[in-house]
């Protein structure tokens, strides 16, 4: 048994590093389904089960410092690339795609809970607002929401378990319609997107020792600096010191994506490596008590995602929208920067930039979505 803190930090890097480079290496099938982030959560939540560390006060001292300081810093370097300009330049119909979307799935998931809430008693909403801040930006923003409402690491279960499954589910779905788009785009009366003319989105060049190290350095300098400044911001119920350092990092990260600091190479590649460390750490937390409760939000995922097509289809007709558009704007906000400008690319190439910056659009919102349908949902949850 690990008894002290940096066997316990090589447990963590190891299992973290693990699935990618399985799937690198060979591309199993099995990670179209569960990602390795889902694969790496599980294999040290089994770890923690068996007793392979003992929960001591210096290993969770360490836990704790960790998740505070590294979401922080996992959000700035997550908002390096997001160019607000060239965002705003895609125009007012590919945004109005954006903002529908983000109202079908903020109108699907208060429906959803009050369907189901009586089989959700108390705090058991929180993992539908965690899930919130994930499908309309990424994983970072549900582990975000986690950490700003405190939701604790079995619930984190749920929404990831509830993300992957459901995520895989609608990825086939937006896939298989493209067929459909000549009769969708004739019954919304909506010009194809195909067309769409976008600037590519630049490339900063290669990763290089220098540039990890900095970006590293500047990350934990800006986690360090929030969190020192969200202790002296006013808290309320909803808003804690917490929320207040990781709305500050990503002020921060968003402000550096218009300096010439973005031109570094390296925040994107730092960034999912953080991530996918910081949710072996939460992992290490948790155990599998209260995953029976799996099959109702399972239930819930597939609910929301119909709500929201259903929703999105009706927006298409209303304000003339192309299944091309809405197809990537759904998958931009569930599925991320990662399956966009695949699915993009299926559809038309010239779609790619604009599922990118429509992915990176949601890692910006993704947070503050999530913190207000918890807001919602913890209202509706009171007696």
């Amino acid at each position: 048994m690990i008894h002290t803190v940096w066997p316990y930090l090589a447990v963590m890097l190891l299992a973290a590093g693990l699935f990618p480079a399985i799937e690198r290496r060979f591309g199993w099938r099995i990670f179209n389904v569960l990602p390795p982030i889902v694969l790496t959560y599980l294999l040290v939540t089994a770890l923690a089960v068996t007793g392979l560390w003992q929960n001591n006060a210096e290993i969770q001292g360490a836990q704790s410092t960790l998740v505070t300081r590294l979401v922080p810093a996992l959000l700035f370097l997550l908002m390096i690339n997001c160019d607000l300009r060239a965002i705003f330049r895609l125009g007012p119909r590919v945004l109005g795609v954006f903002a529908c979307t983000s109202i079908s799935l903020f109108v699907a998931f208060i429906t959803t809970y009050l369907m189901f809430r009586r089989w959700l008693p108390g705090d058991a909403w929180h993992p539908l607002a965690a899930l919130s801040g994930s499908w309309v930006g990424g994983t970072a923003n549900m582990i975000a929401v986690k950490q700003a409402i405190g939701m604790s690491d079995t619930h984190l279960a749920m929404s990831l378990l509830t993300d992957a499954l459901c995520y895989s589910m609608w990825v086939v779905v937006l896939f298989s319609v493209a067929k459909m788009a000549p009769a969708f785009n004739r019954w919304t009366r909506a010009k194809s997107s195909g067309d769409l003319d976008v600037a590519e989105t630049p490339n900063t060049g290669p990763t290089t020792p220098d540039t990890v190290l900095l970006w590293l350095g500047m990350a934990l300098l800006i986690a360090a600096g929030s969190s020192w400044l969200g202790e002296l911001l006013p808290t309320s119920s909803m808003v804690s010191a917490s929320t207040w350092s990781i709305l500050l990092a990503t002020a921060a990260g968003l402000i550096a994506a218009h300096t010439p600091l973005a031109r570094f190479p390296g925040a994107s590649k730092i960034s999912s490596t953080l991530l996918i460390s910081v949710v072996a750490v939460l992992a290490s937390q948790s155990n599998f008590e209260g995953i029976a409760s799996a099959p109702v939000y399972l239930m819930c995922g597939v609910c929301i995602i119909a709500i929201h097509a259903v929703l999105l289809v009706m927006f298409a007709r209303l304000f003339r929208f192309d299944l091309y558009l809405c197809g990537i704007s759904s998958l931009a906000h569930i599925g991320g920067v990662a399956a966009t400008p695949v699915l993009a690319a299926t559809y038309s190439r010239s779609l790619v930039p604009v599922g990118i910056l429509l992915a990176l659009l949601g890692y910006i919102l993704g947070t503050g979505f999530g913190l207000v349908v918890a807001s919602v949902l913890s209202r509706l949850a009171l007696p």
